[in-house]
């Protein structure tokens, strides 16, 4: 008898487990949700202002259903608009992309490129990602340049480790972002200064949000620095929330808004559109896109 037991637990706990993965692999990781945040960083009595922010698309040539739900974001009207990279997860991916952004182009935008726009994606097993280290193994050459001719074609501002002001909702916001953090890229310290007091407001942008690089851009006062990398965990376990952020960050900050520690700064991390193709799951974390409202503090 108590080896049936035993059997019946074994069998109910293989099927939950297959029924959360079907979840997660089939509804959830389609799930596109646009989350919508107040962010009290502009001066008393200003006009608020909208940046709609986007992050880890991991885009492949055959998500038509991410293609067209990205691009029905113009409807949400934004003054600007801010990419956080990893937009690519194939060698023939642009064009697919490039279908979810196209609407947006017609808007003041930035952006940043992660690792997976420069690399393509490897197998690799889900759980090391649960591993405080691991070796990072990078694929075949992505086409970027071909993205981001497009990208900076249509005005939008390319900060991998640039600085520069730009006009969005008819105000001057001063913006710097750094090359992804994740893979040594970024070079922040050949950008860093105190932030101008001619802006309306400042943002700072970066794929991989390492609490480093996030101390250098609070300490020079930018007002909202803005990330993804982390898909907000990816699968997470309810009432507990994400096992890792695959970065140096907080589990606690995996993704949302938070107040960076030790400063006046907000951070907000996207969850992402996206995942791993190896790992196209996600679990009580659906992909989602965040409307920003800057309203005054």
């Amino acid at each position: 008898m108590r080896k049936r037991t035993v059997l019946r637990l074994a069998a109910g706990t293989v099927a939950v487990g297959g029924a959360a993965l079907a979840y997660g692999s089939l509804i959830e990781r389609n799930r596109f949700t646009l989350r919508r945040y107040d962010v009290p960083v502009l001066p008393a009595d200003a006009e608020p202002l909208r940046i709609l922010h986007l992050s880890d698309l991991h885009m492949t040539p055959d998500q038509r259903r991410k293609q067209r739900w990205v691009a029905s974001l113009a409807a949400t009207d934004p003054d600007l608009v801010v990419v956080t990279g990893d937009n690519l997860a194939h060698p023939e991916a642009v064009p697919g992309a490039l279908r979810a952004l196209q609407p947006l182009l017609d808007y003041p935008g930035a952006f940043v490129f992660g690792s997976n726009d420069y690399r393509g994606p490897v197998w690799k097993n889900p759980f090391s990602y649960l591993l405080p280290e691991r070796e990072y193994v990078q694929g075949v050459d992505l086409p970027y340049e071909d993205l981001r001719d497009v990208l900076t074609g249509a005005g939008w501002a390319d900060l991998n480790n640039v600085r520069t002001s730009l006009k969005a909702g008819g105000r001057l916001i001063e913006m710097a972002g750094v090359d992804d953090p994740h893979i040594g890229r970024d070079d922040y310290a050949s950008i860093a200064g105190a932030v101008s007091d001619d802006a309306a407001v400042s943002v700072a942008l970066t794929h991989s949000p390492e609490p480093r690089v996030l101390d250098e851009m609070a300490a020079d006062g930018f007002d909202l620095l803005l990330a993804g990398h982390t898909h907000g965990g990816q699968v997470c376990v309810p009432m507990v929330g994400a096992l890792t952020t695959n970065c140096g960050l907080p589990r606690s900050m995996a993704k949302g808004l938070h107040r960076w520690p030790g400063s006046n700064a907000w951070l907000h991390v996207s969850a992402g559109l996206g995942t791993h193709p190896t790992a196209p799951v996600r679990f009580a974390c659906p992909p989602e896109a965040s409307l920003l409202t800057l309203i005054p503090r």
